[in-house]
């Protein structure tokens, strides 16, 4: 059971993506506004290989990808849009050092997870990876090595803190629902079985966290979030957008708040609205809670507030409104809780 959290009571942070393209200056709004769980910022806007699949395929290793224009796709050899990945990624991490280098807390990295990486890069011939199982066998060791390696990196440039990893899963459902489009559009791939998902995700997991190296968390923004799946497959903490989370989840939110693990939920909107009260942005929370019937002190203890999604498709001024009030409903929760 996990009852031991890298972060404190009353913490919020961030989930991923963030608008613009300079990483200094998004790195040093994050660790302003969000100082308890600060997380490095990815930039889309800059392009290829900036993008989720694009950044976590710079990773690979011996999977060498190249952009067509369908999308992704493995190559014989590293080209120029395996070394864009790759260079944005090592810009990042020189950024990292040298503007948060001495942080002493907790830091979260994210990188894409392998069913949604399967299912969004193409075999040599076209065919989505997800199509092969195989593949997507060689796609989670690869996937495995790299980041084991990554988060050794980012542990060796920020000395003083503890790595938290996030896998993003987005594709994950529907992979096992059967609904992902072949690379043509007209039909729809296997779905996956779940022992075979599960025993994938911990590839990675366990390759990652070995020793201590990492405190994992699992972020499906999607319907139909495999929470059991994601437990057995040794997420410590699962991100999920809050406003997808229907009362049919009850029963498996709840054994996984009952199991001890993590939750980190998306309670603030990621794209630009008119915030609604500090109050009503805590009360689905505090109500989803309620609804379970857990204690309120273990409340803010055991969940991370964060936007619903990614915040790469907002405005600058309101990513610094969002962060702020995911903070504030954070501390919130916890002084009701005190």
């Amino acid at each position: 059971m996990t009852t031991s959290y890298p972060w404190q009571a009353g913490t919020a942070t961030g989930i991923g993506s963030y608008p613009g393209d300079d990483p200094a200056e998004a790195l040093r709004v994050v660790l302003g506004e969000l100082p308890e769980l600060p997380h490095l910022p990815e930039l889309p806007a800059r392009g290829p290989g900036a993008d989720l699949t694009g950044r976590t395929a710079g990773l690979l290793v011996d999977m060498p990808i190249h952009l067509e224009p369908s999308g992704w796709r493995f190559s014989d050899r590293p080209g120029r849009d395996t070394s864009r990945s790759r260079d944005h990624l090592a810009r990042d991490l020189d950024v990292l050092e040298e503007v948060a280098g001495g942080h002493d807390g907790p830091f979260k990295i994210q990188v894409c997870g392998p069913w949604t990486l399967a299912a969004t890069i193409e075999l040599r011939h076209g065919d989505r990876a997800l199509k092969d199982a195989g593949a997507v066998r060689d796609l989670a060791a690869s996937l495995a090595e790299g980041v084991a390696a990554h988060v050794a990196d980012v542990r060796r440039r920020l000395p003083a803190a503890e790595i938290v990893l996030q896998l993003d899963e987005p594709g994950l459902p529907a992979a096992l629902a059967g609904t992902v489009p072949t690379a043509s559009g007209f039909s729809r791939l296997r779905a996956i079985e779940e022992p075979v998902a599960q025993d994938t995700l911990r590839t990675v997991i366990d390759a990652a966290s070995e020793d201590g190296a990492a405190f994992t968390v699992v972020h499906c923004c999607a319907r139909n979030v495999p929470y059991a799946l994601l437990r057995g497959a040794g997420a410590k903490a699962i991100a999920v957008d809050l406003s997808l989370v229907p009362g049919s989840d009850d029963d498996a939110v709840g054994e996984t708040i009952d199991a001890g693990t993590g939750l980190l939920l998306g309670a603030v909107r990621a794209t630009d609205t008119v915030l609604p009260s500090l109050q009503a942005t805590a009360e689905p929370v505090k109500g989803l809670w309620r609804r379970l019937g857990f204690p309120p002190a273990h409340l803010a203890r055991q969940v991370v507030i964060t936007p619903a999604c990614g915040m790469a498709g907002a405005s600058p001024r309101y990513v610094r409104e969002a962060l702020r009030r995911c903070r504030d409903t954070a501390r919130m929760i916890y002084e009701a809780a005190d």
